[in-house]
């Protein structure tokens, strides 16, 4: 069995991703979206651009990721010969040598010197008597399955100081996308600093990340180390012993896996809980340690069996949400007072307003306004769309020329993305601020109207999810936010005006979705 920095990646993120990776059917994997293909080349662009910025003067080895075992041969041989920098390199242990670097670097946590973030080494002496335990049991059981552990840390830096090379040794740099030191970066920057010392016979001085802004961050090896340690020993004894995870679907975390569809299968067939909106994995775990694992199970026990450790609010929303999907219908919300309706705006025009984004350029390329005519019964779509990235500018003014048109208008959008947007956008080109704080005050937020005066049968409570329930469809097979931002960068690349076509059609089905929303909130509200 081979274990990659990347399985430990995504064993930190969901143990179920890595078990399925190591042993699921291939068959039941997803197609890659383009999305995630998407973020990839942005990677490798990120990269690319802090090793020219940062003028590293790089040797690569010949061989392929794929041919790891070359790979890693010809890596041990360039930091014998003392190359200063290494990208693209291949670290490979085998299990003695896992044992071994494990042994040094606890014998000596505190030379890993170097910078670090803070962090207090107040973990290790409470694990100290779990590691034993893990290291002779977990780790021992997967030997006699020939472990190979693998990393390939972004760069490997020469530096000063004594090895089994000579005067000089190795430090891991890891350059990533991400805009702030995630846990699960730390985790992997610790896993290379054990492997290098394995390598080169001392502990590095350091494990470096180097983020989105090519800002640096030195991670604390000495806190690190353990919890990467005790976190190995754990995936292994997953892997090794067969210990399939049980399905929990989170879907901002699991959309772009590939085994989405495959967990999400199982998960509707066993009404599991994580399909509740509001479930989160410390509450469904606190669920069903009480013996409550489905959604009929939760809509009838008595509310008062589970509110010592979950507020009783939370316990009666959910209860809700379990009631609204058991039955398929829509319900009042319990802590919605009669008294206190829901009151619309009641004007012969309306506006309805989503917007589309590029988060990797900063940039709403697409401002999307539908103007309603309720007295002439009639509407008219306005795509104000920057086919460039610079002319965001001009649809800015474009947008604020025609909601000054309709001064009138309550503007309905979903989300606060539109509110931050717009003063993101006023500060950026200098909007005065009392033109906005107009603008703001016609804002109606129809989510956060759903959400406080309505639990619906659905999973999540975006527009696609509440739309789609009330009987709204969008005309382009499988858009999405995400996709809107592939079709743009492909028209950016291409100049294909047909991916314009398909963000247009898509950004006024999300306009026209929101009136059907609006319209079908008000005649519920209406009539319960």
């Amino acid at each position: 069995m081979i274990l990659t920095d990347e399985l430990l990646l995504n064993y930190k993120r969901c143990r179920r991703r890595t078990y399925l990776d190591v042993h699921g059917n291939p068959q039941q994997r997803d197609p890659e979206k383009e999305f995630l293909l998407k973020l990839r080349r942005e990677s490798q662009t990120h990269i690319n651009n802090v090793l020219l910025a940062r003028s590293f003067v790089y040797q690569k080895p010949l061989g392929s990721w794929r041919n790891w075992s070359l790979n890693a041969r010809q890596t041990k041989i360039m930091m014998q010969q003392g190359v200063d920098c290494i990208y693209g390199g291949v670290l490979a242990l085998n299990f003695t040598d896992w044992q071994s670097a494990t042994k040094l670097v606890n014998s000596d946590p505190s030379g890993s010197g170097g910078q670090h973030s803070g962090e207090t080494p107040e973990l290790r002496p409470h694990l100290e008597a779990k590691k034993e335990t893990l290291l002779t049991h977990n780790l021992t059981e997967a030997a006699g399955n020939k472990l190979t552990f693998l990393a390939k840390p972004t760069l490997l830096i020469k530096v000063a100081g004594k090895s089994n090379f000579g005067d000089w040794s190795y430090v891991p740099v890891n350059i990533k996308l991400g805009r702030r030191p995630k846990s699960e970066y730390k985790l992997i920057a610790a896993f290379h600093a054990q492997m290098l010392a394995a390598i080169q016979g001392t502990i590095p001085a350091n494990s470096q990340l180097i983020l989105r802004r090519q800002d640096s961050y030195f991670v604390n090896l000495e806190y690190w180390l353990p919890k990467m340690q005790t976190t190995v020993a754990d995936c292994i004894a997953m892997l090794t012993e067969l210990d399939e995870p049980e399905v929990f679907i989170s879907r901002q975390r699991c959309n772009l896996c590939h085994w989405y569809n495959h967990c999400y299968d199982i998960a509707k067939s066993q009404q599991h809980l994580s399909l509740i909106p509001g479930v989160t994995p410390k509450r469904y775990e606190y669920l069903s340690s009480q013996g409550i694992e489905t959604v009929e199970y939760l809509a009838k026990i008595n509310s008062s069996l589970v509110n010592e450790a979950i507020d009783e609010d939370i316990i009666n929303q959910l209860q809700q949400q379990a009631h609204s999907i058991l039955h398929d219908r829509a319900i009042l919300k319990s802590t919605h007072k009669l008294a206190n309706r829901l009151e619309f705006p009641n004007n012969a025009l309306e506006l309805y307003f989503d917007i589309e984004a590029e988060p990797e350029l900063n940039l709403d390329y697409l401002l999307g306004v539908l103007l309603v005519d309720r007295q002439n019964n009639t509407e008219v779509f306005y795509p104000l769309l920057a086919e460039k990235p610079e002319d965001e500018g001009i649809i800015w003014q474009q947008f604020l020329n025609l909601v000054t048109r309709y001064s009138d208008a309550p503007i309905f959008h979903f989300s606060e993305y539109e509110v931050d947007a717009i003063k993101r956008l006023a500060r950026l080109y200098g909007t005065p601020k009392t033109e906005i704080k107009i603008l703001l005050s016609r804002l109606v937020d129809l989510h956060h109207l759903v959400t406080e005066s309505i639990v619906l049968p659905v999973e999540s409570y975006s527009l696609k999810s509440l739309a789609n329930w009330i009987g709204f469809e969008w005309r382009e097979q499988g858009a999405s936010g995400e996709q809107s931002v592939c079709w743009y960068d492909r028209w950016l690349k291409t100049s294909d005006r047909s991916s314009l076509t398909s963000i247009l059609r898509y950004n006024e089905d999300d306009c026209r979705a929101t009136r059907y929303l609006k319209d079908w909130l008000v005649n519920f509200l209406e009539l319960d």
